[in-house]
């Protein structure tokens, strides 16, 4: 285990303190000798900051849909949107569980990249059924259409029969988000 010598402490400084005392955990720090927290949950490299850049580009683009698709629904989505906070936390802290079976098992990274092509498959159909439910699949051309509707099928019907229940008062029934 190497000791990391940190030229700061949350308000007070610790000019040249050591921090070797530290074991079982390494802290990542990156260039600048700051805390990285990606580096510390999904691992280190150019490949992680790529998937983990694309994964929350997604994600925020997931939820955009979610946003416009509910206001064409005229839901209340209070309860259902902080679920949603906690439910896309949950989703992003898979591919760290990956990282960490990866360094228990000593692999260079499989388990990780499995989790994250896996997550990645579901914000994408997440995201596009929510744009479908928004209204934009009028903007494609019906070849298009018809292969997307196939493949985010029952993700669709999931939504749109948890907005209707949301009307009703009930938010159970639901698929994944």
């Amino acid at each position: 285990m190497r000791g990391w010598t940190v030229n700061y402490c949350w308000a007070q400084p610790c000019i040249g303190r050591d921090y070797s005392f530290v074991r079982g955990w390494e802290l990542y720090m990156d260039q600048s000798g700051n805390f990285s927290i990606i580096e510390f949950l999904y691992g280190e490299g150019d490949a992680v900051r790529a998937i983990m850049n694309a994964l929350m580009f997604f994600v925020l683009l997931d939820w955009l849909t979610g946003v416009c698709a509910a206001r064409k629904d005229s839901a209340n989505v209070g309860k259902y949107g902080m679920d949603g906070i906690f439910r896309t936390f949950f989703i992003l802290l898979l591919p760290a569980g990956g990282h960490l079976l990866d360094q228990a098992l000593g692999q260079s990274g499989v388990i990780f990249g499995a989790l994250s092509v896996g997550t990645l498959y579901l914000i994408l159909q997440s995201m596009t059924a929510n744009g479908l439910r928004a209204g934009w699949g009028d903007y494609f051309p019906e070849w298009l259409i018809g292969p997307i509707m196939q493949w985010v099928k029952s993700e669709l019907e999931a939504k749109i029969q948890r907005a209707t229940g949301r009307s009703g008062g009930d938010n159970e029934g639901s698929k994944n988000g």
